[in-house]
């Protein structure tokens, strides 16, 4: 018998469901989203702003590597969703082997790649100059931490994907709080720096990984691991691969896009425009986790019922969702846009980083009310199987409009050419996310019963 969290997937009231699974996962993903952010402040006060620089270099790669992991965890999230929908025991558990297969082999290819060709990688993502030191420095340990990061965050969606969201926030909110204890102990107690943050962060990742690893050993998933399940199932591979290369696109672009702006912040501005740009980043990535919260309880709910041939909890899921996400999205605008300096004054001293991220925040924000329905848009593609449109719309708004915008803004407006890129990507994106989900909401009006 399918656990309880399971079987609420499709019966439970839309609205509570909704809450049930996302304010978990909003909770865990803001924890996660913390230590990154607490990483800065620290660095920033304690060490100072090209310190920030120096993470900021190596932000893009942790992206790519956190995009190269949600490939296989969303991707085989979305395989797991409508087999546990359909009643598929035996499906599930093959694609819980394969996913476990493939992130093993992920982990693997990064660690040779990133020790082997550690320097080339570092100017790649635009170390120069005085932040390189910063930048070798965190990336050297953080680098160590990669294969527990990724088992971590794979095995954290396949629990959410079963529908288990307050173990998946557990397993968030403990990397947080090891992280954040630890950071101030190896920065200013044992006067390590960069590498002290480094080292915090991945001493936290190792003990969330046994941690998820205890869960699933201890039979408390409705997933079962088998070793057999590790023999390659072609067509499971490819549908993950497929499935998951929304999420691989669109936070594969974000590092491209990032490691791009790296290079360009430092040839329109300096590097307090790199560190800027760093503390933004972290900033929306805090700001925006109760959408993106959201959308990860919306997904498991509109992948178990679509599979499930229950289209009217399909259509109404959505509909609550793309509210939800838009009024979280108008009171983030609001709140940003009139806390922005405070908050800069959180992560520094320094009065010219201060200014130049304030107003830079509130450009890159002018369109973030219309983000929350983009996001739920580009989520239902992937939530349903659907891999093209869910491939396109990832692209969209970083490779299709944010990449072009970028490198031919700034040759008319020097600096504020970049930050006026970021809403005019937004809205474009948005535009297109209406014209791909319309005809979806009107196939699943007719196939509901009336």
């Amino acid at each position: 018998m399918q656990p309880t969290h399971t079987q609420r997937l499709d019966t439970e009231a839309i609205p509570k469901l909704l809450l049930r699974l996302s304010l978990p996962a909003t909770a865990g993903m803001i924890a996660m989203a913390l230590y990154n952010l607490v990483d800065t402040i620290f660095v920033g006060r304690g060490v100072g702003t090209l310190a920030i620089s120096g993470l900021t270099i190596v932000m893009p790669l942790q992206m790519l590597i956190f995009a190269a992991a949600q490939t296989f965890g969303m991707g085989g999230s979305s395989i797991l969703s409508r087999a546990l929908g359909a009643k598929d025991a035996e499906r599930a558990d093959r694609a819980f082997g394969n996913i476990v297969l493939l992130t093993f082999l992920l982990s693997i290819f990064i660690l040779v790649i990133g020790y082997g060709f550690a320097s080339e990688v570092l100017f790649l993502f635009g170390a120069q100059k005085d932040i390189l030191p910063y930048a070798h420095d965190y990336y050297f340990y953080i680098m160590a931490g990669t294969p527990f990061l990724n088992f971590a965050m794979v095995l954290n969606s396949v629990i959410r994907a079963e529908g288990n969201a307050r173990m998946a926030m557990m397993t968030m909110t403990l990397a947080a709080v090891i992280n954040i204890i630890l950071d101030p102990i190896f920065i200013f107690g044992l006067h390590m720096g960069v590498k002290g943050a480094a080292i915090a962060t991945v001493i936290s990742q190792v003990i969330t990984f046994f941690y998820i690893l205890y869960y699933f050993a201890k039979g408390k998933s409705a997933l079962h691991f088998h070793f057999r399940a590790l023999r390659p199932d072609g067509s499971i591979i490819r549908e993950t691969l497929a499935l998951g290369a929304s999420s691989m696109g669109r936070h594969g672009a974000g590092s491209v896009v990032a490691a791009l702006l790296n290079h360009l912040l430092f040839s329109y501005g300096t590097g307090v425009a790199v560190a800027a740009y760093g503390v933004i980043n972290r900033i929306l990535r805090v700001v925006f986790m109760p959408m993106f919260g959201l959308v990860q309880g919306f997904m498991p709910i509109c992948g178990f019922n679509y599979g499930a041939k229950n289209f009217e909890r399909v259509r109404e899921v959505l509909n609550i969702s793309s509210r939800w996400t838009t009024y979280i999205s108008i009171i983030l605008f609001t709140l940003m846009m009139f806390g922005a300096r405070l908050v800069f004054n959180i992560f520094t001293t320094d009065e010219a980083l201060i200014d130049l991220g304030t107003y830079a925040l509130r450009m890159i924000i002018l369109f973030v009310p219309i983000v929350g329905f983009q996001i739920i848009g580009a989520g239902y593609f992937q939530a349903i199987g659907k891999a093209v449109p869910s491939f396109f719309l990832a692209l969209s708004r970083q490779v299709f409009f944010l990449l072009p915008l970028i490198l031919i803004l700034p040759a008319w407006f020097g600096l504020n050419g970049i930050w006026y890129a970021f809403p005019i990507s937004d809205l474009l994106s948005a535009i297109l996310v209406a014209f791909l989900i319309f005809p979806e909401y009107s196939k699943l009006r007719q196939k509901t019963p009336q």
